[in-house]
C-alpha cells in the first residue's frame, strides 16, 4: 500500500473516499436498501429530470450497494487505476475518472428514459470502467502492456465483466459500456507514448 500512496496518490484518495462513505451510511441506515441510498446521492432520472437534481450524477459514483459491491469495485480499481495514475499523470487520470464515470451514468440515464424503467442506482464501476477503457489504448500504443498488466488481460477482463454483467440482474450494464467507452476516447485524446530514453537523452521533449 505504501508504493501505491507514492506513486498513485489520486487512486488511494478515491478508494479512501469510497471506502469512508460506505462506513458512514453504513452507521445510519442499511446501504442495500433503495430508498436510503436515494435520499444520500443515488441516482434516479426522475429525480435528475424533474426536480434539477443534476448533482445525483456526480454522488452516486461513491456511493454502493452493500459491502460485497463496494469491495468487488475497490479491488479492481487500486489494481488496475495505479497502472494508469504512473503511466498518464494525476491530472489526465482525475479526467478520465471523473469524466467516464459521468458519461457511464448519462448512458445510463438515457437508456432509463428510452425504456420507461427507472431504478435507483450507484456505484464507481462506470469510472471504473473508465480507467480500465483507458488502460487498454495506452497498453495497445506500448506495444500490449502497461505496468504489471498486459493488453489482452485488460481485454479478457473486460469481457468477463461485460458478460458478468449482461447474464445478471441488477448489473447496470449502460453505465459499464459508457464508461468503457469514454475511458478509451479520452485514453485517445490525452495519452501520448512516451519516447525512448536514448531519444530523451539527446534532447527531445515529450509530453505526458
Amino acid at each position: 500500500m505504501k508504493n501505491i500512496k507514492m506513486e498513485a496518490p489520486c487512486t488511494a484518495v478515491i478508494a479512501a473516499v469510497n471506502v469512508i462513505v460506505f462506513f458512514v451510511l453504513s452507521f445510519g441506515g442499511m446501504t442495500e436498501d433503495a430508498g436510503y441510498m436515494l435520499s444520500h446521492g443515488a441516482m434516479y432520472v426522475p429525480y435528475i429530470t424533474e426536480r434539477g437534481e443534476w448533482y445525483r450524477l456526480f454522488t452516486s459514483m461513491f456511493l454502493h450497494f452493500g459491502f460485497q459491491h463496494l469491495m468487488n469495485n475497490m479491488v479492481i480499481f487500486v489494481l488496475l487505476g495505479w497502472n494508469l495514475e504512473v503511466e498518464i499523470g494525476k491530472i489526465k487520470y482525475l479526467i478520465i475518472y471523473f469524466a467516464s464515470g459521468l458519461c457511464g451514468n448519462v448512458v445510463s440515464m438515457a437508456g432509463d428514459m428510452r425504456t420507461g424503467e427507472y431504478v435507483v442506482s450507484a456505484g464507481a464501476s462506470g469510472a471504473i470502467f473508465g480507467v480500465i477503457g483507458a488502460l487498454l489504448y495506452v497498453a495497445i500504443r506500448n506495444r500490449g502492456r502497461i505496468g504489471n498488466v498486459s493488453g489482452r488481460g485488460i481485454l479478457f477482463m473486460v469481457i468477463i465483466s461485460l458478460y458478468y454483467g449482461f447474464t445478471s440482474g441488477g448489473v447496470d450494464n449502460l453505465a459499464h459500456i459508457g464508461g468503457l467507452v469514454s475511458g478509451f476516447l479520452l485514453g485517445v485524446l490525452l495519452y501520448w507514448k512516451r519516447k525512448s530514453k536514448n531519444r530523451r537523452s539527446a534532447g527531445n521533449r515529450y509530453g505526458r
